[in-house]
């Protein structure tokens, strides 16, 4: 096993296959469908800020399309320029293009850990029902002992076997939980047309067309991965639905009673002319 293995194991793997198998067996009727359920929300509680800064800078880029639009079509023949006037916008904003790849930047390593705990960590011997020796010893302290000869229950309420892939139920569910949250955050941008709205136009599509190919795209891998995973990304995306209801709901709330910032345009950079 290499260094880098080793540290990802150290850093990610084992503290979730821990965490899971210890929820598996403290909670009441020790259900690994629950146990997966309840880890999921308390990694979405510990990503809840960075989420909710990366939901603010996603909206604030998407009122910003269209004055970036006009930059874009007023500079489309002086790359350099419009580099410059497209920094100068953004710094003027406080908008950061990147920042709504966050959470799904930290959520990567997390999914492919979850993976590994699901695929890996949930093999068990189909005759006796015990972990495979080399994934207990990833287990901290008693957890080991006790799943050396203690068998464990990979399913959902006795009915779903979540170790096991092709669950096309919990991948149709989990492709229309990402179409709500797509569509709901397609439905609060408003239509604006300026001088760039051709590049708007396309831009639109482009979305509409993300819009339909991520579900669809949910499905297609969801149906592929363990149903563990699968059922991870579907508690996830309907907890993220939820939080982005809560901030669209909170921040017209916000607007509705600051009527003094309502009215505040967004500042585009003033060109420098000779």
């Amino acid at each position: 096993m290499n260094i880098i293995t080793q540290i990802y194991n150290t850093i990610l793997y084992e503290p979730i296959f821990n965490a899971m198998i210890w929820l598996y067996h403290v909670l009441p009727g020790h259900d690994m469908g629950v146990a997966i359920i309840v880890l999921t929300l308390v990694i979405k509680v510990l990503l809840f800020w960075p989420s909710l800064s990366a939901l603010k800078s996603q909206k604030k880029l998407q009122e910003t399309q269209p004055m970036i639009a006009e930059i874009r079509t007023k500079y489309k023949d002086n790359k350099e320029e419009m580099g410059k006037q497209l920094m100068e916008f953004y710094k003027t904003n406080k908008v950061n293009p990147f920042s709504s790849c966050l959470p799904l930047i930290i959520q990567l390593p997390i999914l492919i850990a979850l993976y590994r705990a699901f695929f890996h960590g949930l093999q068990v011997d189909a005759s006796t029902g015990l972990l495979a020796v080399e994934q207990v010893e990833h287990l901290y302290g008693f957890l080991g002992d006790v799943y050396l000869t203690q068998s464990i229950d990979t399913t959902l309420f006795g009915l779903v076997n979540l170790a096991t892939t092709h669950n096309i139920a919990f991948a149709l569910l989990a492709g229309a939980a990402a179409f709500f949250q797509a569509k709901t955050m397609q439905a609060k941008r408003a239509v604006v047309k300026t001088a760039g709205s051709k590049d708007e136009d396309i831009a639109s599509a482009v979305n509409k067309q993300m819009m339909y190919l991520m579900p669809v795209m949910t499905v297609v891998f969801g149906y592929q991965f363990p149903a563990g995973v699968t059922l991870y990304w579907l508690v996830s995306t309907l907890f993220s639905l939820g939080q982005q209801l809560y901030f669209f709901r909170v921040r017209k709330s916000w607007v509705k009673t600051k009527p003094d910032d309502k009215g505040k345009a967004i500042s585009a950079p003033q060109s420098q002319t000779k």
